[in-house]
Order: structure tokens, then sequence, then C-alpha cells
């Protein structure tokens, strides 16, 4: 399906020097600013007391979050559960008060707006399992890494597999970089928005990898820049459909979902554009200088007929 189609190729990789030194400063910009400003953890990371209420009707949750704003606390979570009566309440930590403190100072400015409300439960949850997120998260990342490069380098060549995680961890690192600078808060759903977008991004490397490999094929006589600017001009209206249609849905979610959805459809939002941006200039990029070629793609085998290939 097309919504268009562009006749005469686009000279991509032209620009590919400046281009991937641009990615290259932000990228190390990125790294310095996690290495130094470090993360806005959320209480999911760094501790804090967890508790449930309950309403006899149902609960305005917006009125919950003005009533805790008002007790001066900036990062906190408010959420429905199980039924639209029960609410889950995450307050971070705060010196000189403990949870029980904390649970009673909330109930009452709670109950200010709506005295039917009951407090079900008040629990710690303490630093050490935010360690083991933080653990567990890491894992999840390398597991991730690890399965794409192996899918990759069987799928294609390994050329393209360390193309294609150079270009991965360039959008991972840019999303926390800007997650680090801006200290926005780091919570396990942007975590979550950061592993789908490795699978988004490396969703299109493959497209354009596949394309490359077909016009090796087909174009036997271009050169591997006239290549690889085809492959990329011939994928465009299919990484306008899909990317268009992806954002939308995530823009909704920026505007429509509420604290709980925004840092998470935010770092949608940065790993969809520049999971564009790395899988057309860094990856096709990187695979160009180190040498990728028509040899790649098709293996000559020696039978009888001395010209016959087969295709990887």
């Amino acid at each position: 399906m097309e919504f268009f189609r562009i006749h005469r190729t686009i000279p991509f990789m032209r620009h590919a020097l400046v281009l991937n030194l641009i990615s290259l400063i932000t990228f190390i910009a990125a790294v310095f600013f996690i290495a130094t400003r470090g993360f806005h953890l959320s209480i999911e990371f760094t501790g804090g007391t967890v508790m449930e209420v309950h309403y006899a009707q149902t609960a305005q949750v917006e009125d919950i979050r003005d009533a805790i704003t008002t007790l001066g606390y900036t990062d906190f979570q408010v959420q429905n559960f199980g039924t639209s009566q029960d609410v889950m309440i995450r307050l971070p930590l705060r010196s000189g008060q403990s949870s029980a403190k904390q649970s009673d100072t909330v109930v009452e400015a709670l109950k200010a707006k709506h005295p039917d409300v009951e407090l079900r439960r008040v629990e710690f949850v303490g630093p050490q399992v935010g360690q083991e997120l933080v653990h567990n998260g890491l894992m999840a990342l390398l597991s991730v890494i690890a399965g794409i490069m192996l899918y990759l380098a069987f799928r294609f060549e390994w050329k393209f597999a360390v193309a294609g995680v150079v270009a991965n961890l360039h959008d991972v690192v840019i999303i926390l970089g800007f997650f680090a600078f801006f200290q926005w808060e780091f919570s396990l759903s942007v975590l979550a928005g950061v592993l789908a977008v490795l699978g988004y991004s490396v969703n299109e490397s493959v497209v354009i990898m596949d394309r490359i490999r077909e016009n090796f094929r087909k174009q036997r006589k271009s050169s591997v820049h006239e290549v690889i600017n085809s492959a990329i001009t011939q994928t465009i209206s299919r990484t306008v459909i899909t990317h268009g249609s992806t954002q939308m849905m995530v823009l909704a979610m920026l505007f429509f979902g509420g604290p709980t959805l925004h840092y998470f459809a935010l770092a949608l939002t940065i790993g969809i554009w520049f999971g564009i941006y790395s899988s057309v200039f860094v990856a096709a990029a990187i695979a160009m200088w180190l040498g990728v070629k028509r040899e790649d793609m098709v293996k000559t085998v020696k039978k009888d007929d001395p010209s016959a290939e087969i295709e990887m």
C-alpha cells in the first residue's frame, strides 16, 4: 500500500557524514547528561509509601490529585485499580515522616473533599525493591539488544547486525538523554516505552535492509550508494503510513491519557522520530561504511553453470 511514490531517487547518503556527525554529537551530549545529571527516578525505583483507598461512589481521580498536590507533593501517582471505587496512591519518601504519618495526612486531605473515603492498606516500599527493578530493567534491555543483533546477523549479514544495533542504541541513549536533561520522571512505564522503541526502531531498519538486499539483486550495475538511496526512497511511503498512524495514537495518549501515560507517550514520541532518523541515516550509513556489497547479499555457488547464484 502506498499513498504516493517518488520516482526520482533521493541522494540520502550524500549527506550521511554530516548527519552522522550531528548524531554523534547528540549521542555524546546525551551520555554526558545521563552521567552528570542522572535520572529523576519515580518511587518505583527510589521507594516510598503505597496507599489503597476506597470510595463509596466512583472515585474522582483528578480531585484526589488536587488534594495531594495541596500537601506539597509533586512526584506521586494516583490510579484506579480493580474497580472505579478503589484507588492506589504512591507517595515519595519524605524526611522526618513515616509511612503512617504520610497516610494520615493524605487521608485527612481526601476526607475534606469526600468524607466517605476509607483507607484500606498502607505499605512502605523500600529502596531495595527499587534496586531490584533497576537490575531487572537493565537485564531486559541487554537481552533485547542481544536478541536483535542475533536476529539481524542470521537474517541478513553481520554488517547489518552491527549497524542495526548501533542505530537502536543511538535511539535509546538519546531518549534517556532527554529524560536526564529535562529531569522528567523516569518510571517503569517509561522503561517499557524505551523497550518498545527498540522493537519499533529495528522493524524500520529491517524493512530498509530487506529492500537494500532486494535492490542488490535487481540493480546489478548500480553502486552501493545508489542501491541504498533507492531502497530508502522506495520505503518512504511505507514509513509515512506506519509512523504517521502510530504517532497519532501516541499523541492521543500524550494529550488525553493523563499523568499516568504522559511520560510513557513522550518516550515513544521521541523514539518514533529518532527511530526514523537512525534507520535512514545511521543504520544505512554504518552498513555502507562497513563495506556492505552485493556479494554479501547474493553469494555465488559453483555448479555446472558458473554463473549460477543463490540468494542468501
